[in-house]
């Protein structure tokens, strides 16, 4: 029934340890990947700002030695053959000349504001409602256009610009670009020649919009970046968790399969030893037994002493029949497979103990649905199996109850179905895991090797038999019995 087996023990709980230790890593490297792919976003977002920013200071260049070309072109020189030469943009028909020049010029570009200060540094012109003649040669930029004719550009941000990189809001950005106010030659050369400094310009242009495109393309990207290793992440976080899953599986069966293994093992040399000890008992019995049936016929006169001839007789049966039940265990027997009919071997057991039936008034249904069907058995262990079922039912019951026999077409109606059901005690959650082990039994009386031996029986059938019951609600055994070929 048993044999000596050996497999390749693995140390599951390392494996599984050193699976864990790789998903640790795996989530250590979503985080630096989520991090690295932050911070490429950054990078291209400013490279995308400092772009846009040379394109912008590019345009104010432009736009600066246009308007200088326009204010020369359509207010110096008219308003000094208009005014004999005398140019004060103070006055307020100059100064109106001056604006409309100017509003002309830089009408449809984002131009915010242009201020013109004379040579000496005041506020001479302003496109905004401001003070004019305040002096501004404090400003940096305003006193080296006027001492050395450069051009400088600034750009104005907000004080939070890295709140609004990241979250992409529109924040006021401009770039301020001063840029000296120059005459012009009237004659036409191949050769531009810078004149005089007479003045500077400010222009004040609104880059915010362009700027918030930016953050919103940066923020998008980062978005579309992180929602997609996001994704990657669920994905190779849901294929860890079901290969955690079938490492703790395959670890929970390797620890059952060990287990098994060393019960295997257990019960292979306590089978070995209840063998031999099983036959040297058998022998001294049998002549118990016969002697004390001899003794009862010789004692029948006196029936006081010819009843305890009969209780030798009944107990030295009852301890022959344990052995034999040590002895099914230790060595059991291959079936001898032939034409069997089912119903017929259930009946039989019936039949057998029908008188046990009627005096503990337990009511008995049949249901049979096999109509004749043969199956391919040994009708020998089926009946013991039956047998042995049947009687643990009946024990069930002590004051009576209900027995249901049924049979059925088995799955795909291929072999048969079993159900044997009591009304009786019942057996607890626990006790159905444990009532196939060898040895197990909740009677104050047996060897605990009964269900074990159906068990044995129905298998070497290629047959599976389960147990549904709980305390106090009967209990259900079912039989499934596969067609075999003899």
């Amino acid at each position: 029934m048993f044999r000596r087996l050996k497999i390749a023990w693995r140390p599951a709980q390392k494996d599984l340890e050193t699976f864990r230790l790789v998903k640790f890593f795996t989530l250590t490297g979503f985080v630096v990947i989520v991090v690295f792919t932050v911070l490429l976003t950054l990078l291209v977002a400013d490279r995308l700002q400092q772009m846009a920013l040379k394109k912008s200071e590019d345009y104010a260049s432009l736009l600066a030695a246009n308007l200088n070309h326009q204010v020369f072109q359509q207010f110096v020189l008219p308003a000094a053959i208009r005014f004999q030469g005398r140019i004060q943009i103070s006055d307020p028909e100059q100064y109106e000349l001056l604006d409309t020049v100017v509003r002309n010029t830089i009408h449809g570009f984002h131009v915010q504001q242009v201020n013109i200060y004379d040579q000496r540094g005041d506020l001479a012109y302003s496109t905004d409602s401001i003070e004019l003649g305040k002096n501004y040669l404090t400003v940096p930029e305003v006193k080296q256009s006027l001492d050395h004719g450069d051009s400088n550009i600034r750009l104005v941000v907000p004080k939070n610009i890295l709140v609004s990189m990241l979250l992409g809001s529109k924040q006021d950005k401009y770039l301020k670009t001063f840029n000296p106010l120059r005459l012009e030659s009237v004659e036409i050369k191949l050769t531009r020649e810078l004149g005089p400094v007479i003045g500077v310009f400010e222009i004040t242009q609104d880059i915010s919009l362009d700027m918030a495109e930016i953050g919103k393309f940066q923020l998008m990207l980062i978005a579309t970046l992180i929602v997609l290793m996001g994704l990657l992440f669920m994905v190779l976080r849901q294929i860890v968790k079901k290969a955690e899953s079938i490492l703790e599986r395959r670890q929970e069966e390797r620890k059952e399969l060990q287990a098994q293994l060393e019960l295997a093992e257990r019960l292979a040399a306590l089978g070995e030893m209840v063998a031999g000890v099983a036959h040297e008992i058998r022998n001294p019995l049998g002549i118990i037994s016969s002697t004390a049936e001899l003794l009862r016929k010789r004692l029948e006169a006196n029936p006081s002493d010819g009843r305890l001839a009969q209780i030798i007789e009944e107990e030295v049966n009852r301890l022959n029949q344990t052995v034999t039940e040590f002895l099914d265990f230790a060595r059991p027997r291959e079936p001898n497979l032939q034409p069997t009919d089912v119903e017929r071997i259930l009946e039989r057991g019936l039949e057998f103990l029908q008188p046990e039936i009627d005096r503990s008034q337990i009511s008995l249904e049949r249901h049979y649905q096999l109509n004749g069907q043969v199956l391919k058995a040994d009708s020998e262990l089926l009946y013991r199996a039956f047998l042995n079922i049947f009687i643990n039912a009946i024990q069930a019951m002590p004051q009576g109850g209900r027995l249901i026999v049924a049979t059925e077409p088995g799955p795909q109606n291929k072999g048969a179905r079993i159900i044997i059901q009591d009304s009786g005690e019942g057996i607890s959650s626990e006790n159905v895991k444990k009532i196939f082990n060898p040895f197990f039994t909740t009677k104050d009386k047996g060897s605990g090797l009964g269900l074990s031996i159906v068990k044995g029986i129905v298998e070497s059938h290629q047959g599976q038999i389960h147990i549904e019951s709980n305390l106090n609600c009967g209990a259900k055994v079912i039989i499934t019995l596969p067609e075999l070929e003899a």
